[in-house]
Formats: C-alpha cells, structure tokens, sequence
C-alpha cells in the first residue's frame, strides 16, 4: 500500500477481515462536528454487533491475527497488536524531530486551526496528522512528503519550507503559537526543513507505541476521566491526562520525541498535585518520572514495559 494514496483506516480494517466492523487506532473518515468536543472519531468507541478492535470488547486484533502470518504483519505495521518490538531511533533523529515539530505545529495544526479552532493532531501511519475535517479533509506528513487527501482524492507533495507548505496547505501559519506556547521559533520560513525519512518513519513508530498504549489507558480507566489521545502540535508528543483530580491522582502521561530538557524521546508521567518521595519519580526538567527510550528499544515487548512502567507510578500516587 502506498501510504500516499487515499487512506480510510477503518474501511482498510474491516477489509482485511471479510467486511466485519473493526476499530483501529488511526482516524478515520467519516469528519465529525459535535459542536464543542474533540471533533473527531474515536478509536475506542463501541460499535454495534461485535468488533474487532486492539483490547476488546469482542475479539482483538491478537487473536484474530493468530496463526495468520500476513494479517499479523498488517497488525505489527499498525501496532494493533502486542508484541512488536521498537528499533532504535536513528542518528538523524534530533534535527529531523525539531523540523517536522514546526511544521506539525506551524502549519499541518494550522489546517484544522483554520477550519474549526481546533489544533489537536493524531498519529497516521508513517506519521502523523489531522483528524477528518470538514468535508472529509486529512491533512497528513508521510515521512517527507505533505499529504492532503479530500474524500478519495489527494494531492502530494514533498517537505521544503514553511512557506511552501503554507501555500500547499491553504490556511496561515499558526504564527501565534510562538507566543502563546513553548514551541520552538518559527525561524525562517523560507529555510529548508531537515526531514529525514529514515527519521521521520521511526518517529511515526514512537507515536504509534503510544497511541496504542494511551488508549489501552483509556479503556481500562472509564472511570479516572481520561481525555482522547491527541498528538499535541506544541509539544509534539503524544499524551493523555488521567486520574481523579480532586483526590490528587490526575496525571499527564505521553510519550515525547525530545525537548529541550531530553536529546532522546522518552516516556512521562507528570502528577499534577505533587510528587511523591520515591526515587521512582527522576525526570529531568520536570516533577514527574520518565523512561528513556533506550529501555523501551531493550524490551522484547514495548507495549507492556511502558504499561508497566506508568501503572507503576499511577499506583505510587495512591
């Protein structure tokens, strides 16, 4: 599959297994207006008969897959699956994140910016990108190259500068966010962004894991007022906010590519009411823990380390 053409995430899904309703962790069209809430589908919401879906309810993409060396594959592509391993991130990754960070925040968010006041991103495959919107509008990053797909139609083009992606994009830069929020500057838009694809898949990948991880969170905490999975354009990771907040157990929880405080992307859980004394909580220019990514790489099964990991710290904080 040519990850360039017209994507429908859910309809590629359910094809695979005989037209059978399937979830996914990708967005998918149809675009949603619920006038006020995220305004866009969500992975995890219960479909009508039985589902095929990456924890449940009904049969999970495992057990689907079991047995079926090709299915499985498309699954470990998808991380709809547990099990798959991380590669390391490549050397090209730091100037590779810091660019493709500007135009996520710059001007892919500034699409939906644009149409509907909203910023937040997702991952895609091979990336990330917009919900639907609109008429059924994706505006997605696929390694080096800008992808806008409107319905079944889509229009490519490589990543340059700012300025050109301003103009393939059709919505201002979101110049406004260099004050309103720790970003990195906008800088020259008329620079040459340092994308690299090797870099830019790898970065798909990490934000795949966590988006795959998040929602398991989300499924099992219905209680704990969890929000959607977005991928923030400001921060540019991947995160949730989970846990009661009135009795000091909320917190935000992602999976970062890298800042200014972390040369490697990492794994966070940052309480928002105090940190317990447990050397369990060791970040670095935050109050909260981490997990390097070199832990993560390490483990034969990246899903269940990070799960480990930040249940461990949900259940430090009582």
């Amino acid at each position: 599959m040519n990850l360039t053409d017209a994507r429908n995430a859910r309809q590629e899904a359910s094809d695979r297994i005989g037209g059978r309703d399937a979830r996914v962790l990708e967005p998918s069209p149809p675009a949603v207006d619920d006038n006020g809430g995220w305004m866009a589908d969500d992975p995890l919401q219960p479909a009508s008969g039985v589902a095929v879906s990456p924890f449940g309810p009904g049969p999970t993409w495992t057990e689907v897959a079991a047995g079926d060396d090709a299915l499985g594959a498309w699954c470990d592509e998808r991380w709809l699956r547990a099990g798959r391993r991380l590669s390391a991130p490549p050397a090209s990754l730091g100037p590779t994140r810091l660019d493709l960070h500007r135009l996520a925040m710059y001007a892919v968010a500034a699409a939906r910016i644009d149409a509907n006041g909203y910023m937040g991103l997702r991952w895609t495959l091979g990336g990330y990108g917009t919900p639907f919107f609109g008429a059924d509008r994706q505006v997605r990053v696929v390694g080096d190259q800008i992808v806008i797909q409107d319905g079944d139609a889509v229009q490519v083009q490589p990543i340059t500068t700012l300025t050109a992606a301003e103009a393939f994009i059709g919505a201002p830069l979101a110049r406004f966010a260099e004050d309103q929020y720790d970003v990195p500057p906008l800088g020259d838009v008329d620079e040459q962004l340092q994308v690299d694809p090797a870099a830019a898949a790898w970065l798909g990948d990490w934000f795949a894991l966590g988006t795959s991880v998040l929602e398991e969170l989300r499924l099992d905490a219905p209680d704990a007022d969890a929000t959607r999975v977005q991928l923030w354009p400001e921060h540019f990771d991947v995160a949730i906010e989970l846990g009661d907040g009135d009795a000091g157990l909320r917190a935000s929880i992602g999976f970062s590519p890298g800042d200014d405080n972390h040369a490697d992307p990492y794994v966070y859980l940052a309480p928002w009411s105090g940190v317990p004394d447990d050397p369990f909580f060791n970040a670095t220019g935050f109050k909260g823990a981490e997990l390097h990514v070199s832990d993560v790489v390490a483990a034969d099964d990246p899903r269940a380390v990070t799960l480990a990991f930040i249940r461990e710290g949900r259940a430090l904080l009582g």
